[in-house]
């Protein structure tokens, strides 16, 4: 890709980005994690997934190659602190081929869950190593230890690849005691004393009921699973109502169009229910629900009283943000490049960080021209972000310009964008331009929600700091550097394996 060559004190650039643009590289581990927490494989503008695909396997097999500590630490904390599964999952295969001890340390944090597991061992399948060797096989049977009746219904089956009957036949795992050897010929598809199971005994007494009062009995006596219960008979309303009791906060997301459909939302009691759940503080911090996830949700849910639930639901995830101070500049990039999620969540991001600053940053709106964003203290985030609209091609250096035109004074610069520069002057020349001719100490924070492996600052410039995903984690992590915390890349390098 290059070198950056160095003229007058400013790096120059010597790369250019998807659309011809020039622009800078960064360290192969920030590029990495970059890859690892933006890239779902889809949703690019400036590249088709084929091509996404193949630049993260190079990238896999580079840090794999130069860095495999960084990596397994990085695949961790995509997992469980991105909230990111196929890109973790595929850099582990890849891991286990280079460092089979580094591959065992991790395993168990970056396989969360059987659907992590099926997905893992198909992508193992797909690259011609069938179920990956002993090292492999070991890391699998202590997952399968791990298997419960709850597990057992929600996924057998619903793999892509493999179901936990298939991986259990190819493992050959030993169960610790008789109701796991009851779980494990059960989910292998054999006849078990099902006195054992009291979980799969109530699936079975409940497409065997013969009335909707039995099959309500049957779904709370077993604490069934909604996706057992839905693929196993046709939910009713009063199925629907019994089963809101037993959603956990992100399939009761997940499910509101399903239940208001069903007439759940008519009695209130269930209502209050529902709006109770969805903006308990306790359990959204618990819940790893994506912010672009709530914004989805109410897209899709016209009735009001769930709308301003999941309006205070957005609000409180951001709650705990530490105070970014008053002189904060954010600037969101909406440009065409940035249409759908990434705009989405963009702007759920920019309002979160506006709101932390107490409404006394400025917080513009560019493409190649800038305005300001108009926004509110009161209303909320989800009302404001559903009104940003995509429009036009991207100049990044345009809001920067703007602020050193009419002198303004502030301590960091926080620019949310895919960095895909098409018009214009680059951000970095005019970054330098503010630093002489306003602030010199100005801190840079640019979130990146795109994959694409090109840069807009070269990694020399030490007062600046890329931070990437698309998880409500990246604002921490703005606010934490901000108060002289280290930035994203030594955070994950700081990790104990």
């Amino acid at each position: 890709m290059g070198m950056t060559k160095k003229l007058f004190g400013a790096q120059l650039p010597t790369i250019h980005n998807k659309d011809g643009y020039s622009a800078y590289i960064r360290s192969l581990e920030e590029q990495y994690l970059q890859t690892l927490l933006t890239n779902t494989l889809g949703n690019t503008f400036y590249a088709d997934q084929n091509q996404m695909m193949e630049e993260a396997h190079e990238l896999h097999h580079e840090i794999a190659k130069q860095n495999p500590q960084f990596m397994a630490k990085a695949l961790v904390f995509a997992r469980n602190e991105g909230f990111m599964r196929m890109q973790p999952l595929f850099g582990l295969a890849i891991l286990s081929l280079y460092r089979p001890d580094l591959f065992a340390a991790v395993f168990m944090q970056v396989v969360r869950i059987p659907s992590d597991l099926s997905d893992f061992l198909t992508i193992l399948k797909s690259m011609g190593r069938g179920e990956g060797g002993r090292a492999v096989k070991r890391q699998v049977n202590r997952f399968l230890t791990n298997i419960t009746e709850y597990w057992a219904l929600k996924y057998n089956g619903r793999g892509r690849g493999y179901s936990l009957g298939d991986v259990i036949a190819t493992a050959h795992p030993k169960p610790i005691d008789l109701k796991q050897q009851a779980l494990f010929r059960y989910l292998r598809g054999h006849e078990v004393n099902k006195a054992l199971l009291p979980q799969i005994e109530a699936v079975e007494k409940l497409k065997q009921a013969q009335t909707e009062a039995e099959q309500i009995e049957w779904i709370h006596a077993g604490k069934l699973p909604y996706e057992t219960v839905t693929s196993a008979i046709r939910p009713t309303k009063a199925i629907w109502e019994a089963l809101l009791y037993q959603m956990p906060v992100f399939a009761l997301l997940r499910h509101l169009q399903a239940l208001t459909r069903a007439g759940v939302f008519a009695d209130s009691d269930h209502l209050d229910y529902a709006v109770s759940r969805l903006t308990d503080r306790h359990a959204l911090q618990k819940t790893k629900i994506l912010p672009f996830q709530f914004a989805r949700a109410f897209e899709q849910v016209e009735h009001p009283v769930l709308r301003d639930a999941l309006r205070e639901a957005v609000d409180l995830t951001f709650d705990n943000l530490p105070e970014l101070g008053e002189k904060t500049a954010i600037f969101l990039d909406i440009s065409g490049s940035m249409r759908g999620d990434y705009l989405q969540i963009g702007s759920v991001f920019a309002l979160a960080l506006y709101k932390k600053t107490k409404g006394n940053s400025t917080f513009w709106l560019f493409d190649t021209n800038v305005e300001d964003a108009n926004p509110s203290r009161h209303d909320s985030i989800l009302s404001q972000a559903a009104k940003i609209q995509s429009r036009g091609g991207t100049d990044t250096g345009a809001p920067v310009r703007r602020l050193t035109r009419e002198g303004k004074h502030v301590e960091q610069i926080i620019i949310i964008t895919d960095e895909q520069q098409n018009s214009g002057s680059p951000f970095y020349r005019d970054l330098l331009k503010y630093r002489s001719a306003v602030n010199p100490d100005v801190k840079a924070f640019i979130v990146d929600i795109a994959p694409y492996r090109h840069a807009m600052v070269p990694p020399q410039d030490e007062k600046t700091f890329y931070i990437y995903g698309w998880s409500d984690t990246v604002l921490s992590y703005i606010a934490q550097t901000i108060q002289g915390y280290d930035a994203m890349v030594e955070k994950v390098n700081a990790l104990s394996l």
